[in-house]
Parts: structure tokens; C-alpha cells; sequence
């Protein structure tokens, strides 16, 4: 590919990172939260850049979901099943919280409809569809205003054929319409039903955004436009609307996916990536791989599709602090964005992470954004000074120095949650941050959870939008097949063959939907899962296997259930419950070129000295990223400032910088 921009638009910055004749370029500007597509198409036009191809993730499924603001959305279901969205499955996810509140369905009442429809457990048609009665719904749903239609009908993942007669009728009526045997055809209907109306809620908001956004790149010379999955490939602009469910999760995903991608170059395999933006945080623990789940939860709404399986927690840049009924200082999670942003931005007069960085003189305000975008010391001590230092008796520096830290210590439970929480060791993991504001958090935390290393990648700010660039083009496809492994050979045998048939019909169908988007089926790579559990157990394990033989894949089995739970039990039978495949079409990815080598210590890139806080005034040394070079040492306390980020190194601890630019930062021997 002659040239490939990867584009990752976050609630406060749009990133770009473009990949073009072996060299990698990167730019930042204000998102446009009114419309997104906005910021991207301006983005080309203040850099003049000219991409073939764009890679590209977003927020806008996300916030519609969030902000309660996707399309008027209905839902056909069969009778007696109309409440499933807001009954769910009666968990309460805060144990104690004595008058739990939950958000209402993104379905209303009034839109959730019922038709006579029957089939039983093996998808055998015990009532035939009514469709009188499917006319006399539709007729209801178009004179109350419906934009997306839901159509969800119990064992419809075995036989799809009411749902997809529902889905004509809706069609030729010009309704768009998201049903369950095309979305998730798994079994567990609620989840299929939550899923099923994510996607008929946020499709059209999301085709209607990709479409203007195809528009508008079309008319700059772009001819292909790939859109990031919340499961770490990428599919084209047709699919990802259609699907647009998969994308809820897109910008975290590629920032795991970039994150790694750059460790393992550098030889680190097990890392936890931490990404912090102007909104939020995600981490994400990797032990040699990405890890995958299939569950996930987005403002309330359960949805079972494949994901990086990433931790989130509001705090960002952008974050607001305030000081609550009790007296107590809260960072986040609510965020001042883009619009109006920070105080220091010049627009709004609420406190925020920034000014706070600001003040400390983490931050150096004519150097944000490379020199583009100035920021406004007076504004940030006067927000800070208002609202926030009276409860610190007047003193704005402590105030300050208290904002980050009560940020870090969100922080810090985000990444205890994703290790230490689930049995893994923090200290035999190699941090990766980036973010606009994660290196500038990154020693601090690592030192918290003596995580023995730190990795600040070349380009910071915009690693999510390289992680889009280098996802490779992924289709992912499901097939319920619940039953037992029989105990019996002949048994075993017969159903290995089906398994396989099954299978087969699968990766058919992805060469043929990988074709239609032009993907060379001589390339495509498969991998086959399987969901399993024990008999009488009600969730299940994910398992890969090579070939569906039982003597293969259950020893995995037993293996990854001992990992996991810590007990195992061959003697027991195991169920299968599902057949899972990825189809991957390999994309050309950005590769990084190597530093030229310098010597010593980096003085050629020391460009200033200032007076920061790191728990006391310090005088710290400023360094230009781009004047570092392949060996350049530095030590604490620094700055190490960059067009897209600040890194922030404290006292006692040291960086070296490897061949091809990144920063590796360790606590100096004592």
C-alpha cells in the first residue's frame, strides 16, 4: 500500500499516524464531538496529507450508547418474552448499594412488541409465525416514529426462519432491521436480545456517520476506508455498519493492539498496556498475547461479541476534579472533552488532570501540541484556585499535587484489577504507556505496583491510531452446537466429522465474504474455537484447537480450566456449546525505521531546564524527543517533551533509548 493513514478519534483528540514511502508521520488536533468525521477531514486538510487507505476507530457507537443518543429503536419478540431487556438477569452489581439503580432499556416499553411464534430447543417450529400480526407491528412501530427495528425470537440461532421473515417485511417497508440469527446466533437469550438491540440501536447512527465520512475521504483521493473492531481486526466501512455492535469497543482495542505490537518488536512479550487519554483509561494485562473474551458491557448494556478483553475506568486528562458533599476530593469520572475542554484550553473554567499537570509544571504551555494549541497557566491556577484549593487551605500547589495523585490512585486500581486481582504479577510485566497523558503518569504508577519497567513508544499520543494501521482485516463467525462429548469412540468419531463439516461451512462462508471485500483468499489464515465446559456448568471456557477431535482439544481443556479455576476434572464430561472461527486477511503494517545511534548521555537533546513537582520543587531537565537519539541515557528528574506527549521522569529513576526510539524507563540502582 503506497500510503496508509490510521485515524483514532477520542472524546478530546483526534490522532493520525501516517505510513507513507517507509516513513511514519503523526499529527493531533481537537476532536469535533458534534461531528466526529469533522476532525478527520479537517486533519487531511491542515496537514495536506493524501492517503490511499484509512484505518480507522471511534467513539461514536460508544457514545451513543453512553449519552442515550442512537436512533428510536423497537423490538419484535416472542410473546411472553417482551420484558427480557429490562428484567435481565436480576444480578446487582453493586452487592451492598442498598436502592440499586439501574438504567432503563435503550428499547422502551411502548416499543417492545410480541408475536405469536414458537420454536423448542432444537429449532422445530412448535407455532408458526403469525404475520398478521408481524404487518399489524410494523404498521404500529412506523406510526410511532421507528429508525431500527430489534427482532430476537427464542432458539432462532437453530432455525432463523421467522426472524427472517420479519426481517423481509421490515425491509420492504424500508425499516432497518438488526435480527439475532445474524448478530449473535448463540443461545442465552438475553444476551442475544441485549446484542441484537445494541446493534439496531447504533447502526444507524454509525452508517449514517461512515457514509458522510466515505464521502468526504472520497473526495480527497482515498479509496479504501477499514473500520477497527472492538476484538482487534479491522473490516471494511459496509460491514462495520452493518455490524455496527462490534465497533463499541474499537479505539481501546487498537491501542492494545498497536501497544503490543511495539513490545514484542522490542522483545517484551508480556506487558500491560496503559492508555490514557483526555476521557478515560484502559489497560489491559498481555501475557504473551492479546487476550480475547467475548463479554463485555457498555453503559449499562450487556453485549456477547468478541473483544480485547480491556479494563476502563474514567479518568483522563480531561477528567474534572471537585469537591464532594463530604469534603472529599473526586477526579472524575466526568469529563470536560474537548468542548469545552480543560481550563487551560483557553474555553471552560472547570479543574480537569491538565491543569493540575500544568501548575506542577509538568506540562510546558508553549510546547503543547508541538507549539499549536498554547496553554493557559493563568486559567488553570484561577479554576483550580476557585474550586478546588479552599479545601487546602488556599495553598493551589498542594491542591494540584492532590489531583494527580487521586488520579493515579484510580489508576492504580484499574491495573490491580487486570493483575493482581486475577493472579498475575505485576512485577514480572513491562509497562507500556501512552495516551496523550499516560507517560506522564506511567513512573509513578510503576513504582506503586513495582512494575520493574517502563516503555514509552516513539510516538505516544497517537499509538492507538498505529494499532489501527497495523490491524489486520478480521471477520469473526459463531455456530451454537450444544451437546455433550460422548464417552464412546464410534461416538466420537461421528461427531468429529460433523464438527469439521461445520467448521468447513464457516470458512466458507469468510472466504467468500472476505472476496466480496476484496481480500485475497490465497492469504486468509483460520482459527478455530471452541466454547466447553463441564457438564452442569453454566459458563464455558474458549478453547483453540487444530483439529475437532476429542483427544486433542479436551486435555486444552482441562488444562486452561485448572489455569484458570485452579481444579480440573478429566473424568467428568464436558459439553460443547459453540463453534467459533476468525478469518484474517493480513495487512501491510507500519513498520519503524531505526534511530541513527548517539553516545552517552543525551546532552544534544536537553533544550531547557524548569522548576517541577515530583512530592517537592525540583529543578528537572527538558529534553526534545526528536533530538534523542538510538543509546542517549537520561535521568530523573525530566521532562521529555514531544509534539503529542509529555513524559514525566522522576527522581531516581533512569531512561535509555532503544534502537528504534522507544524510551525504556527503570528505577536507578541505589
Amino acid at each position: 500500500m503506497a500510503s496508509l493513514l490510521g485515524v483514532d478519534i477520542g472524546g478530546t483528540f483526534t490522532d493520525f499516524l501516517l505510513w507513507e514511502d517507509g516513513r511514519l508521520r503523526v499529527y493531533k488536533r481537537p476532536s469535533t464531538p458534534h461531528d466526529p468525521s469533522e476532525a478527520v477531514l479537517a486533519g487531511l486538510e491542515e496537514t495536506g496529507w493524501s492517503p490511499v487507505e484509512v484505518a480507522h476507530g471511534s467513539t461514536v457507537a460508544t457514545n451513543a450508547v453512553l449519552e442515550r443518543k442512537g436512533a428510536r429503536t423497537a423490538l419484535i419478540t416472542t410473546r411472553g418474552f417482551r420484558d427480557m431487556l429490562a428484567i435481565g438477569r436480576q444480578t446487582r452489581p453493586r452487592l451492598y448499594e442498598l436502592e440499586p439503580r439501574r438504567l432503563p432499556p435503550i428499547v422502551p416499553d411502548e416499543l417492545r412488541l410480541e408475536v405469536d411464534e414458537r420454536l423448542d430447543y432444537r429449532g422445530r417450529v412448535l407455532h408458526r409465525l403469525d404475520r398478521q400480526q408481524v404487518e399489524e407491528a410494523l404498521d404500529r412501530l412506523m406510526d410511532q416514529g421507528v429508525e431500527s427495528l430489534a427482532v430476537c425470537f427464542l432458539f432462532s440461532f437453530l432455525n432463523p426462519a421467522h426472524e427472517r421473515r420479519v426481517r423481509d417485511a421490515a425491509r420492504r417497508r424500508g425499516i432497518p432491521v438488526s435480527v439475532s440469527f445474524e448478530v449473535l446466533p448463540e443461545y442465552r437469550e438475553y444476551e442475544r436480545t441485549s446484542t441484537t438491540a445494541l446493534n439496531a440501536y447504533v447502526a444507524p447512527v454509525m452508517s449514517r456517520y461512515l457514509t458522510r465520512l466515505e464521502r468526504g475521504l472520497q473526495r480527497r483521493g482515498v479509496r479504501h476506508l477499514r473500520v477497527m473492531q472492538s476484538g482487534g481486526g479491522s473490516a471494511g466501512a459496509e460491514a462495520a455498519g452493518a455490524l455496527a455492535v462490534r465497533t463499541l469497543l474499537s479505539g481501546p482495542a487498537g491501542g492494545v493492539v498497536g501497544a503490543f505490537e511495539l513490545a514484542r518488536a522490542a522483545g517484551y512479550t508480556d506487558v500491560i498496556t496503559f492508555d490514557m487519554g483526555g476521557t478515560s483509561t484502559d489497560v489491559c494485562l498481555c501475557p504473551g498475547r492479546i487476550p480475547a473474551s467475548t463479554e463485555a458491557s457498555v453503559g449499562g448494556c450487556p453485549m456477547r461479541v468478541p473483544v480485547v478483553d480491556v479494563h476502563t475506568v474514567g479518568a483522563g486528562g480531561g477528567s474534572i476534579a471537585r469537591i464532594d458533599a463530604g469534603g472529599a476530593l473526586r477526579v472524575g469520572p466526568e469529563s470536560a472533552g474537548a468542548d469545552p475542554g480543560p481550563a487551560c484550553y483557553g474555553r471552560g473554567d472547570l479543574p480537569t488532570v491538565t491543569d493540575a499537570h500544568l501548575l506542577l509544571g509538568r506540562l510546558l504551555p508553549e510546547r503543547f501540541l508541538g507549539g499549536r494549541m498554547p496553554l493557559s497557566p493563568e486559567r488553570a491556577r484561577r479554576a483550580i484556585a476557585t474550586k478546588i484549593s479552599t479545601a487546602f487551605g488556599g495553598d493551589v500547589t498542594a491542591a494540584a499535587a492532590s489531583i494527580v495523585r487521586v488520579a493515579g490512585v484510580n489508576m492504580e486500581r484499574a491495573l490491580r484489577v487486570i493483575s493482581v486481582e486475577r493472579g498475575r504479577d505485576p512485577r514480572l510485566f513491562t509497562l507500556v504507556a501512552f495516551g496523550g497523558a499516560g507517560p506522564l503518569h506511567a513512573c509513578e504508577l510503576a513504582e506503586a505496583l513495582a512494575i520493574p519497567r517502563v516503555l514509552v513508544p516513539p510516538f505516544p499520543g497517537v499509538l492507538s491510531a498505529f494499532g489501527m494501521a497495523s490491524a489486520d482485516v478480521a471477520r469473526d463467525y459463531v455456530r451454537s452446537f450444544l451437546e455433550p462429548i460422548p464417552d464412546e469412540e464410534e461416538k466420537r468419531r461421528a461427531q468429529a466429522e460433523r464438527l469439521e463439516t461445520a467448521f468447513s461451512e464457516l470458512e466458507a462462508r469468510g472466504r467468500q465474504e472476505m472476496a466480496e471485500e476484496g481480500r485475497d483468499p490465497r492469504r486468509l489464515r483460520f482459527r478455530r474455537e471452541m466454547d466447553l465446559r463441564y457438564l452442569g456448568q453454566s459458563f464455558e471456557l474458549t478453547v483453540p484447537i487444530d483439529r475437532p477431535e476429542a483427544q486433542r482439544f479436551l486435555p486444552r481443556f482441562h488444562r486452561l480450566h485448572r489455569q484458570r479455576y485452579g481444579h480440573a476434572h478429566p473424568a467428568r464430561q464436558v459439553e460443547l456449546v459453540a463453534l467459533r472461527l476468525r478469518v484474517t486477511s493480513p495487512v501491510s503494517r507500519p513498520g519503524l525505521e531505526p534511530l541513527p545511534r548517539g553516545r552517552g548521555r543525551a546532552s544534544d537533546a536537553l533544550i531547557d531546564e524548569r522548576e517541577v513537582w515530583f512530592g517537592r520543587q525540583v529543578t528537572a531537565a527538558v529534553y526534545d524527543r526528536e533530538l534523542l537519539r538510538a543509546g542517549h541515557r537520561l535521568r530523573g528528574p525530566a521532562l521529555v517533551v514531544q509534539m503529542d506527549a509529555t513524559t514525566a521522569v522522576p527522581p531516581g529513576w533512569r531512561g535509555v533509548v532503544d534502537e528504534v526510539g522507544n524510551l525504556l524507563l527503570e528505577r536507578a540502582a541505589r
